[in-house]
């Protein structure tokens, strides 16, 4: 593989991975049927993106019956888990985790296809759906465990950089409250100094310095 397929493959595997996974956040979307109309506009939104990697003109009329053609089956589940987040309760968390499975796992297998038939030199007008359903339908058992895996890849990413801005948060408090208190020890300083030097009173150096103390 040269290096600019190499580069095409990456980018590709990139535009699959983040499809994947806000698929897979909109199949929490509570709306009923809202959801799978998330997931199908993201899909067609892979595979426009796709097209521009592998210079492969794009058209929405043929894209939009490709998805359809090959996740027909996939859509039907969908909907079925959508209708379970009716149910009161635990219906939109239950159905959420449903849905958001089967859409990562779709949008993962129609990338897979998608960015094989390229790489063979296809375009998205001879595309052949009957042909390469075969290979959906294999891609989409493996895209569930895949799909499960970014999804907590995602999460323990997020989670880290949640402690980092903690981490730093408490590192600038403590480095705010060391310059406050380098300030507040400079100031009794120059009280005392000015009442050695009897600019101030006994009673004012004392009065001066409570204010500071009580103010930090």
């Amino acid at each position: 593989m040269s290096s600019e397929q190499s580069d095409r493959s990456k980018h590709a595997d990139t535009i699959i991975r983040n499809h994947v996974i806000w698929s897979m956040g909109a199949g929490f979307i509570p709306i009923l049927i809202a959801d799978i109309f998330a997931v199908s506009a993201l899909q067609l939104d892979m595979i426009r993106q796709m097209c521009r990697v592998y210079d492969v003109d794009f058209s929405e009329t043929q894209g939009k019956a490709i998805v359809t053609s090959l996740t027909s089956s996939t859509l039907a589940r969908i909907g079925a888990g959508s209708l379970v987040k009716m149910i009161p309760g635990v219906g939109s968390l239950l159905g959420g985790a449903a849905v958001s499975v089967f859409a990562g796992a779709s949008t993962y297998a129609l990338g897979q296809v998608f960015k094989r038939h390229f790489e063979s030199g296809g375009t998205i007008l001879d595309f052949d759906p009957a042909r390469l359903k075969k290979m959906y339908k294999e891609q989409f058992e493996k895209g569930k465990k895949v799909a499960e895996q970014w999804r907590k890849e995602q999460k323990e990413h997020a989670e880290e950089e949640i402690d980092k801005f903690k981490e730093a948060e408490k590192t600038a408090a403590d480095t705010f409250q060391a310059t406050d208190q380098t300030s507040v020890i400079e100031k009794l300083k120059e009280l005392a100094q000015l009442k050695e030097q009897g600019i101030i009173s006994e009673a004012e150096f004392q009065q001066m310095k409570d204010k500071l103390i009580q103010g930090f």
